[in-house]
């Protein structure tokens, strides 16, 4: 039995795989308070599942990973700045010994090509807009990483020069503009400077999930609509970018937010692709990510396999 965990900012979703088949699943909120407590929350997800005979954990996580030691360099939306061993706290606290790690975009974008929506495609971009925003890269069919492990991470492309301030601290980068963290921290700024929204009374004091930015725009909020506008413009341009840099043949959008938001979404960012191509015939697309919800926990479970 494999077990598949996708660590992502707000919940941990964990899967057990027996063969090709999903035979459980369990989500938990992710904890904000250290390495220690991320991996007791993955041990109680894996036990919340009640599988027996677990040999391999895979694990997929934000930030910058370092695969070979098994930690977590940096994440800000898991709030680490510092590295974590989370290989070896998630096997103290699982009980077991085989456990690995990876972005969690780069396990989810394999799972896509292998399973899902980039199934037989050469050249794909896998971007995921939920907590943040990441990518991975599929190249002559096969995952790209780079020396540093750094392929893939779009959300830290600058798409508007001296524009909103992303989560790790830097201006005018996408996850500022498509990250749901970075959305709701623009939509209250504007509702404290006087601009009424349904976002604010949707969520109130809690997070302001996914789901509230569908709701908001299906009442006809005006900031919601805004705000998703410019999300869409600068998806299309950081893909126009990457069009332009390493001849693509798809692009799969998945994640929370994209999830929520529906197809209606990802066909805006296609066509304001398609207005920003550097050919404009090119026969690249944008299409919605196939696995949904359990898909990177299934990409983590593959690299454990």
């Amino acid at each position: 039995m494999i077990v598949g965990v996708d660590l992502g900012g707000t919940k941990i979703q964990a899967v057990a795989v027996d063969g090709t088949d999903v035979v459980a699943d369990a989500k938990l909120p992710t904890p904000r308070d250290g390495g220690d407590a991320i991996a007791a929350a993955i041990a109680d997800a894996i036990a919340a599942m009640g599988v027996d005979g677990v040999t391999a954990i895979g694990i997929g996580a934000p930030g910058v990973i370092d695969r070979a030691n098994g930690t977590v360099l940096r994440a800000p939306n898991l709030n680490i700045s510092a590295s974590v061993p989370l290989t070896r706290l998630v096997a103290d606290a699982a009980g077991v010994d085989a456990v690995v790690l990876d972005n969690d975009v780069n396990v989810a974008t394999v799972a896509e090509h292998r399973m899902g929506a980039a199934v037989g495609a050469r050249d794909v971009l896998c971007v995921f807009a939920g907590t943040g925003v990441g990518g991975g890269l599929i190249l002559d069919g096969e995952l790209r990483r780079g020396p540093r492990g750094l392929t893939g991470e779009i959300g830290h492309t600058i798409v508007r020069d001296g524009g909103r301030r992303c989560g790790c601290g830097g201006i005018g980068h996408l996850e500022a503009y498509a990250g749901r963290r970075c959305l709701e921290a623009e939509a209250r700024r504007l509702h404290d400077g006087g601009r009424e929204t349904a976002l604010v009374r949707l969520a109130g004091d809690r997070q302001m999930k996914s789901s509230v930015f569908a709701k908001a725009l299906a009442t006809g909020d005006e900031v919601a609509a805004e705000l998703v506008r410019d999300a869409v413009d600068a998806l299309a341009a950081a893909f126009a970018s990457a069009v332009a840099l390493v001849d693509l043949d798809l692009i799969v959008l998945g994640g929370g937010l994209a999830m929520k938001l529906g197809p209606p979404f990802v066909t805006a960012v296609d066509d304001a692709l398609r207005a920003r191509l550097f050919v404009p015939s090119l026969a690249v697309r944008v299409v919605p990510a196939a696995l949904g919800d359990l898909g990177g926990a299934v990409g983590a479970a593959l690299l454990a396999s």
